[in-house]
């Protein structure tokens, strides 16, 4: 699965570990997250994130 970079903050999300502390359980594609999601470490939305080229 993609992982994808929070372009304000540079935090990862990676579906392998998820967001559990956002609600987010291990092994959720990025796609598969809810629109209204906050990024856990300065509260941009979903949209300020982009895949990461790996």
């Amino acid at each position: 699965m993609k992982k994808y970079r929070c372009v304000v903050c540079e935090w990862i999300y990676d579906p392998a570990v998820g967001d559990p502390d956002g609600g987010i359980a291990p092994g959720t594609p990025f796609e598969e997250i809810p629109d209204d999601w906050a990024c856990p470490v300065c509260g941009v939305d979903k949209s300020n994130f982009e895949e990461v080229e790996e």
